[in-house]
């Protein structure tokens, strides 16, 4: 009897599935110096206690997206070892901070369901969200994935398809309860300008670029722990290429935003995401943002901006994103949408 694991297929999900993914981590200053290793990410409220002290938590905590990284990696053998690509986000918030020796797990739910018309594979949508110790949600997202069928004669499921949120509404943000900016260091931060500094509308060019490498990729969806093939076995793709983990942009693109958003310090919403083309080893990532939204929070000095990363190779152009066609432009690789606290 086979013991290994072969992933699971289109035809092996059902709607209202609940599936409670493997291997709890638990995270520590470890997975900071590494990520922070991997991406040129140098937000200040996670890089320094006293800075986050002065902002009213106790500590700094771990960068926002190592904890969606971890609560991904955790779903990856359940839900995309089979997958064809990874097609969006939606509806994500995070709870909570997570703190150095917190433990997360994951467990997804089966949303929705619809077989493409190849018959050879479908789109899977799951609402998943990270646990910590205690049980509190730290996170939770949509995505949805296409995944190939194992048996092709496999009967074709009910199509239903979940009606989501274009984006979170600001009011249901969740700011950290004691989190303050009325006394922000703007020159320990970094740069001087603050939310009312942006307008909507406006697009900012990141400037700077990072060349991905290829042991520099598979390191960082190692520490992930995520498992999919396309990551790993140049085999597993036709032109014998690897895949570079859409995760590993999101963070190249996010850090690479410190240049001109170097006070957007939490993300706390994601409103959607693409990952509009595939990214390879070699591949000069860049990125610009434009400002979507704006919005008062409750908390002591915290205003809430929206805005649209997207990451690009090299030759792209700051605000060119699709062209006459509706379609993303060859040269765009990420098109990603979310909220983050800054300083009124």
């Amino acid at each position: 009897m086979a013991k290994t694991n072969p992933g699971r297929f289109f035809e092996d999900y059902a709607l209202g599935q609940v599936i409670a993914h493997a291997v709890p981590r638990t995270v520590s200053g470890g997975e900071r110096a590494l990520y922070h290793a991997l991406y040129p990410a140098r937000h200040a409220l996670f890089s320094s206690d006293a800075f986050a002290q002065g902002c009213g938590l106790p500590a700094a905590p771990l960068d926002d997206l190592i904890a969606f990284h971890t609560v991904f990696g955790k779903t990856v053998p359940d839900i995309s070892l089979n997958a064809v690509a990874n097609l969006g986000y939606a509806e994500g918030r995070w709870h909570r901070p997570v703190w150095p020796g917190d433990t997360l797990r994951s467990e997804s739910e089966v949303i929705g369901l619809k077989q493409n018309s190849n018959g050879t594979s479908g789109v899977v949508w799951v609402r998943t969200r990270g646990l910590n110790q205690t049980g509190e949600t730290v996170l939770d997202y949509v995505r949805w994935v296409m995944v190939r069928k194992r048996d092709l004669d496999a009967p074709a499921p009910v199509t239903a398809i979940p009606d989501l949120a274009k984006a979170v509404a600001a009011d249901d943000l969740v700011v950290p309860p004691a989190l303050s900016f009325s006394g922000y260091d703007f020159t320990l931060a970094g740069e001087p300008h603050r939310w009312g500094d942006y307008e909507l509308g406006e697009v900012i060019d990141h400037v700077d670029g990072v060349t991905v490498e290829e042991a520099e990729h598979m390191l960082a969806t190692r520490l992930w722990q995520n498992t999919a093939k396309v990551h790993f076995d140049a085999t597993f793709r036709d032109d014998g290429k690897r895949l570079i983990y859409g995760g590993h942009v999101i963070s190249l693109a996010r850090a690479l935003s410190f240049n001109g958003l170097a006070n957007a310090q939490m993300i706390v919403g994601l409103n959607g995401g693409a990952h509009a083309n595939p990214c390879f080893a070699g591949d000069t990532v860049k990125a610009w943002s434009e400002v979507l939204d704006k919005a008062e929070t409750g908390a002591p000095g915290v205003g809430a901006i929206r805005l649209r990363l997207v990451a690009v190779k090299a030759g792209g152009q700051p605000g060119a994103l699709k062209g006459e066609d509706g379609k993303y432009l060859p040269e765009v690789l990420l098109d990603l949408d979310y909220w983050a606290l800054m300083p009124l």
